[in-house]
């Protein structure tokens, strides 16, 4: 099972540590990342250490690991917690070992893909379907829902979405379970989105565009290097600008 996000081959897609609500709030960001083992995960991490934000970043699974060896490189930096998204118990005991805290960023990105490109939806076997189904929507809304009041009032909620999951945009088919599964998470978050309607947090769903990873595989069109820097920016842009959108790498509107 692969466990990072992918995405489309149809479009290129401060501050808080712990306090006690009397505390200053320090000034680099502080960036919750969900699903950072390795892929895009791990690079989004990155991307934001390097730029100088204190990143939280959560694995499914004790091991060596990409995301191990980016904290051991970055020390304070970057601390790793667990999670798997597809157990409640586990976002309920990370938003308690978190309580108290703010950060200015959530972003989940985990996901898995167990269906070949080209399989039609009815030769996926049902335990498959079930299982990308309970990681892709289910997982990644309980942890939003179960975590978001960690995010500050005017700070971001974002989620990895893909090109994949436009609707509109389904014009060579292929990955069809995968789309299902991208286009219900994207329903469920704009139903999510309206309840907070009238909020003053960014929430964004994200398509960085088909990325090498486990997930996108070598015959994907961008290194990870080319989505992860402007899919940041971009992502950093949307502060201060309440309400949905679904963004593709560069800042440009994805059709539903």
């Amino acid at each position: 099972m692969k466990d990072d996000i992918s995405d489309s081959h149809d479009t290129d897609i401060h501050h808080s540590d712990a306090h006690d609500g009397t505390a200053t709030r320090p000034t680099s960001r502080q960036v919750l990342v969900v699903g950072a083992t390795r892929g895009l995960g791990l690079a989004l991490a990155e991307e934001y250490v390097g730029r100088g934000a204190h990143v939280v970043a959560t694995e499914r699974s004790d091991g060596p690991s990409g995301l191990r060896d980016l904290a051991e490189r970055h020390g304070d930096a970057v601390e790793v917690e667990r999670l798997d998204v597809t157990r409640p118990g586990q976002v309920a005991a990370l938003r308690e070992r978190s309580r108290g805290r703010t950060f200015d960023l959530l972003l989940v990105v985990a996901g898995i893909s167990l269906a070949p490109q080209e399989a039609a939806g009815v030769d996926i076997s049902t335990d498959d379907f079930t299982r990308m189904m309970e990681t892709n929507v289910l997982g990644v809304m309980r942890t939003v829902e179960g975590l978001d009041d960690l995010v500050a009032v005017d700070g971001i909620v974002a989620v990895m979405s893909s090109g994949q999951g436009s609707v509109a945009n389904n014009t060579s088919g292929g990955f069809k379970v995968y789309r299902a599964t991208k286009a219900a998470l994207n329903q469920m978050v704009r139903s999510y989105a309206a309840r907070q309607s009238g909020g003053s947090r960014s929430i964004l769903l994200l398509a960085p565009g088909w990325v090498r990873t486990d997930l996108g595989g070598a015959g994907a069109m961008l290194e990870v290097s080319e989505s992860i820097p402007p899919l940041v920016d971009t992502v950093e842009a949307q502060r201060g600008r309440p309400g949905l959108r679904f963004l593709d790498r560069h800042g440009d509107d994805v059709p539903w």
